[in-house]
């Protein structure tokens, strides 16, 4: 496929309605561990972005079976495996190829599994997932490919040393399928692996303490087919919320999974945007007082992520962008990856007022009148922060490597445009 970039003219007003895709960072555990069970899996509102294609692409590559029956309707049937076979190029295009080390561990016995890919937003450690099959019962080694072998899984009590999403993910694929009963202990409770949780449980596992930090895991069960639909990203609910605001548009999120959007209400609020709940909907009214709420005694405030309830790590690119539209001045502590913030001299080229403090803190003093400019992105929220950005700025945006956000955005460029954004999709002039 050839490169090609949005052409966005900015300074205009959006309107409508958008109902948010399934969401990624659950569609990608639910396809791996699809393989868990030897039955047909239909799954619905499933994403159609390259990520997940890739691992589509993954899962055939290793003898399953996967149709897309629909738009977003995938059929998996993973009657036989060959788990040695995985292909070194697709698992480096992203992260998610780890998320087969679990479901293939349980199935196979044993796998090869190169390394994963993914975004370059700094270092992402992959211990946690290995230290945690390796309760479990697992061997590892790592030579030009990590291989796991595990004759038979158990039970065990398991601490994972950090509450990493995919490592969790893993930990609990493995544990319905091993021996005896599991409790996962500071195991990640984000709003995808609740999803994941769910799912496995419609195929017939036991699972409670379904969005805690311990999780109890009763093992061994059979497994079975089922139909079932993928929540809607919260993540994307809150790239509309800071689209919204930055463009001083009302829109209208539709089923936007209001029951997950506690924190990410709570942070924009923080910046002066506040949402209406109006039933499965969420409302984000057009005069928004976008005026930066300082904290108790005058002090500068700070927004910062962390683990699961609090701010997502994936919203905080849209909330820096939202904050260089809002009057005040804010602390951005992106406390997770050490090189997520590295986007801004792309927004500080663009006019808007931030000290990038060092790789994890950012002051963002607003607001900034954005002018267009020709700008990339390394990674999938980033790329989506700058779209937003340039819908905002005066004047003509060039958008490079656009084939980055469409790796965690669906047609958002088309979905755009019917809520009246001038966003074009052209071949990159550069390659020409």
């Amino acid at each position: 496929m050839s490169a090609q970039q949005f052409v966005v003219q900015g300074g205009h007003t959006l309107s409508g309605r958008i109902r948010p895709s399934g969401n990624k960072n659950a569609a990608l555990p639910i396809v791996a561990a699809s393989l868990l069970c030897d039955e047909p899996v239909h799954l619905e509102n499933v994403p159609r972005i390259r990520d997940v294609e890739t691992l589509v692409q993954l899962v055939q590559s290793i003898g399953a079976h996967a149709e897309w029956t629909a738009r977003n309707s995938l059929t998996i049937h993973a009657k036989s495996l060959s788990a040695t076979d995985l292909d070194p190029a697709l698992c480096r295009k992203i992260r998610a190829s780890i998320l087969l080390a679990g479901p293939l561990l349980a199935r196979c016995g044993e796998l090869q599994l190169p390394p994963p890919g993914g975004d370059v937003i700094g270092r992402r450690r992959v211990d946690t997932h290995f230290l945690a099959l390796q309760q479990l019962g697992a061997t590892f080694s790592f030579d030009d490919a990590f291989v796991l072998r595990a004759k038979k899984l158990r039970g065990a009590d398991v601490f994972l040393d950090e509450p990493s999403v995919t490592a969790t993910e893993n930990a609990l694929a493995a544990a319905v399928a091993a021996e005896g009963t599991t409790v996962l202990r500071n195991a990640a409770s984000e709003p995808h692996v609740q999803d994941l949780a769910r799912f496995l449980v419609a195929m017939g596992a036991s699972i409670e303490g379904i969005g805690t930090n311990t999780v109890t895991i009763h093992g061994g069960r059979p497994l079975h087919g089922c139909t079932y639909a993928v929540g809607p990203d919260h993540i994307e609910v809150g790239s509309f919320i800071g689209l919204a605001a930055v463009t001083r548009s009302e829109l209208t999120i539709e089923r936007a999974g209001v029951e997950h959007l506690r924190s990410t209400l709570m942070g924009f609020e923080r910046l002066g945007v506040v949402c209406r709940v109006d039933g499965e909907d969420l409302v984000v009214p057009v005069a928004q007082e976008m005026v930066i709420r300082s904290d108790l005694g005058g002090a500068v405030p700070k927004l910062e992520d962390q683990p699961w309830p609090a701010f997502p790590a994936d919203t905080m690119s849209i909330a820096l962008v939202t904050a260089t539209q809002c009057d005040g001045v804010i602390v951005i502590h992106e406390k997770m990856f050490e090189s997520r913030l590295f986007f801004v001299d792309k927004l500080i080229g663009m006019g808007a007022r931030i000290v990038l403090c060092d790789p994890h803190r950012a002051v963002v003093v607003g607001p900034s009148r954005l002018r267009g400019a020709q700008v990339e992105s390394p990674d999938i929220r980033a790329g989506m922060a700058m779209l937003i950005a340039a819908l905002c700025a005066d004047g003509e945006s060039i958008i490079d490597n656009v084939g980055q956000i469409e790796r965690g955005y669906e047609r958002i460029d088309e979905r755009l445009r019917a809520l009246g954004a001038k966003v074009e999709r052209v071949e990159d002039r550069r390659t020409k």
